[in-house]
C-alpha cells in the first residue's frame, strides 16, 4: 500500500462506502508481513513515498519470484535489483507482466494503469561504456519514481571535448548523476561546472590498482567540487533513488499543492 492508497482506503470509510471493521481488515497486514525466509516491509511506501525494492543477487530465482508474488498482492509495483535472467523468467511464469531490463540487469512489475508522465530534468552520464549497466540501474530506479531520465554516455575525461558537447544539457539539468571507473574524476569536472545537486558513482571498472572501484571511490570522495554527494561502489540503485527523492522534492516546493508541474 503507499499514499495514494491509503488516501483513498481513508476518503471511502468517510463516505460511507467501506465499513471500519473492513478498512481494519484491509491494513491488518501492515506493516511487515513473515514468509518463511523473508520480512516483507508492505509499509515503506506510505514511510518513503517507493515500496521496498528486492536485492536479487545471493537469492534463489524462487525466493525471489515468491517476494514478488506477495509484494504484487499487497498492490505494489515491484522493482529487483542485480537480477538474473533465470530469476525473470521464473517471475514470468506467474506474472507475464513482469519486464526484463537487460542493461540494468533488473526486473520490474509496474502496478496496473496509466502511466503518468515523467518530471523533467534529470540527467545521468557515464565516463565509458563499461558504466552502462551501474547507470541503467540508477536510470530505470529514478524512472520508477517519477523523474523522465535522459541519458548521455562515454563522455569521460580521456576526451573532454564529448562531455562539453552536451554543455546545454548540463545547465538545464536539475540532478545530475555521474557514473565513473577507473580513476573516477568525472564527478568533480561536472560538479564544478553545474549549480544542480551531483550524485557521483564509483564503479569497479578498471585495472589492478583500481581496487575494484576503490581508487574511484576515494577520488570522489576527496573532491574539491562543492555540491557533490558520492553512493558506494557500483550502486546505481541508492544513486537513482537519491536522485529521485531529490527530483521530487524540487517538485513539490515548485508546486506545494502535489500536482504535475508544466513542462519547462
Amino acid at each position: 500500500m503507499d499514499e495514494r492508497s491509503l488516501r483513498g482506503l481513508l476518503g471511502r470509510v468517510r463516505a460511507g462506502k467501506l465499513s471500519v471493521r473492513d478498512a481494519v481488515e484491509r491494513l491488518r497486514a501492515l506493516p511487515v508481513e513473515e514468509i518463511g525466509f523473508a520480512s516483507l516491509d508492505l509499509h515503506r511506501a506510505i514511510r518513503k513515498g517507493f515500496p521496498e525494492v528486492v536485492f536479487g543477487e545471493g537469492k534463489r530465482a524462487e525466493q525471489i519470484a515468491a517476494i514478488v508474488g506477495r509484494l504484487e498482492r499487497s498492490g505494489q509495483g515491484v522493482l529487483v535489483t542485480r537480477a538474473s535472467r533465470e530469476a525473470y523468467e521464473t517471475i514470468a511464469a506467474s506474472h507475464p507482466r513482469a519486464e526484463w531490463h537487460e542493461a540494468a540487469q533488473a526486473v520490474v512489475l509496474r502496478r496496473a494503469g496509466r502511466r503518468r508522465a515523467g518530471r523533467p530534468g534529470l540527467l545521468i552520464l557515464t565516463a565509458g561504456t563499461s558504466d552502462i549497466r551501474v547507470a541503467e540501474e540508477a536510470a530505470l530506479t529514478a524512472e520508477l519514481m517519477g523523474s523522465e531520465v535522459r541519458r548521455i554516455y562515454d563522455v569521460g575525461v580521456a576526451g573532454l571535448h564529448r562531455l562539453m558537447a552536451h554543455r546545454d544539457a548540463l545547465l538545464a539539468a536539475a540532478v545530475v548523476v555521474v557514473v565513473a571507473g577507473m580513476e573516477g574524476a568525472l564527478p568533480s569536472v561536472v560538479a564544478g561546472l553545474v549549480r544542480c545537486p551531483v550524485i557521483g558513482v564509483p564503479t569497479s571498472t578498471g585495472y589492478g590498482a583500481g581496487r575494484g572501484g576503490e581508487a574511484a571511490l576515494l577520488a570522489m570522495l576527496n573532491s574539491c567540487a562543492p555540491g557533490l554527494a558520492i553512493v558506494n561502489i557500483d550502486n546505481g540503485f541508492g544513486a537513482g533513488y537519491l536522485a529521485g527523492l531529490i527530483h521530487a522534492r524540487m517538485g513539490r516546493s515548485r508546486n506545494p499543492a502535489g500536482r504535475p508541474g508544466r513542462r519547462r
